[in-house]
């Protein structure tokens, strides 16, 4: 597949693609054809009913207090960025969430810099390579939400505003990680906006994930694995003991920001978090997930060989991935900004060493 960083081994758990995994995913049920409040059908992953824990009066507060903020944004963002990220971290109101997404990424700037360029991307035929393989992924994501279920116009949109990223940047192209990433957009809000969203978390948020080869996405992997010591050394050692790679588990997860992973108002916490403090939100979701699969001797006791590992993994624990508690997990991570750097900088200086290194051996 092209400028695709997941090889063709990968693309069916990526996509959920077989019998097999959409009834795991799905669980078997049948499904109901009245959508639930998010769009989804009954029976999938992410349709189970949110307990309602803020009042009508503190939603009606908050939805005040973010349409101020997003009538003077270029103010609170230069003056007051922390009252911002207050905010995200609390979740922000479903009624503006489309504009607060679309000016905390910088898609809003994007697109009235370029007024009519999304209009006339979809106009271009595109590369062939690129458009083969986006309409082989259209019919896989999300295929029982109501705007993606067969013949439903979200696959049309899908198609035009990853067709429109691929002629934009083609250096990248096409890769199908992000075809769960543009249709969760588009589930929030029309096509044109959706795209400059996606333009925005690729080449800003996600740069090089998406690219040939697979360095950051990697470089990012042992960034993630050092700082689980710090965090659960027992979810460590457990890994480091199985020799376990960082890639066999995390990719997914990063990839595809949790869009495939999480119960949908998990994913939606997370990104007004990921939106407003960029990538390392990732990292932190990232960590609570290993810390609350394997965190405990009790847990790595159910794991003797790396399959079931990777099966826990790739399943964790209904419990820790439920909105309030990973918020509130996430917020309470003893990680600083300058631990992040710090690691940061030690993982690119080994990779240098490794470069000279083999750079050495050749010459």
């Amino acid at each position: 597949m092209a400028a695709s960083v997941v090889s063709r081994n990968d693309e069916e758990e990526l996509n959920g693609e077989t019998e097999s995994e959409a009834s795991s995913i799905y669980q078997g049920s049948i499904i109901s054809t009245v959508p639930d409040r998010h769009g989804f059908l009954g029976g999938s992953q992410y349709s189970p009913e949110r307990k309602q824990s803020i009042s009508p009066d503190v939603i009606l507060r908050r939805e005040r207090k973010w349409i101020q903020m997003l009538n003077n944004w270029s103010l609170f963002m230069t003056t007051n960025y922390h009252k911002v990220r207050e905010r995200c971290r609390k979740g922000i109101p479903p009624s503006v969430r489309l504009r607060a997404w679309l000016n905390l990424c910088g898609g809003q700037l994007l697109m009235n810099e370029n007024p009519n360029l999304y209009e006339e991307l979809i106009k271009r035929p595109g590369d062939p390579k690129y458009i083969e393989d986006i309409k082989k992924d259209l019919h896989r994501q999300f295929p029982h939400h109501e705007m993606f279920v067969e013949n439903a116009p979200g696959q049309q949109e899908l198609f035009q505003v990853l067709k429109a990223y691929s002629i934009l940047n083609s250096k990248v192209g096409y890769c199908q990680a992000q075809a769960p990433i543009a249709a969760f957009l588009l589930m929030h809000m029309p096509a044109v906006q959706a795209f400059w969203c996606l333009v925005a978390i690729c080449d800003k948020y996600l740069i090089g994930y998406y690219s040939q080869g697979m360095e950051t996405l990697l470089r990012d992997g042992d960034i993630l694995f050092a700082l689980l010591k710090r965090v659960s050394p027992v979810a460590y050692k457990h890994l480091k003991k199985q020799k376990m790679e960082p890639i066999l588990y995390m990719t997914e997860w990063f990839l595809c920001v949790y869009t495939r992973t999480l119960p949908w108002e998990s994913i939606l916490r997370i990104w007004d978090m990921f939106l407003c403090e960029g990538v390392k939100v990732i990292f932190k979701v990232g960590l609570i997930l290993l810390k609350g699969s394997l965190g405990r001797t009790s847990l790595i006791k159910c794991c003797p060989t790396t399959y079931e590992t990777l099966q826990v993994l790739r399943n964790p624990p209904q419990h820790i991935m439920e909105e309030e508690v990973l918020v509130y997990q996430i917020q309470r991570l003893n990680l600083s900004e300058e631990d992040f750097e710090y690691e940061h900088q030690k993982q690119m200086l080994k990779r240098k060493a490794v470069e000279k290194e083999t750079a050495n051996r050749t010459d």
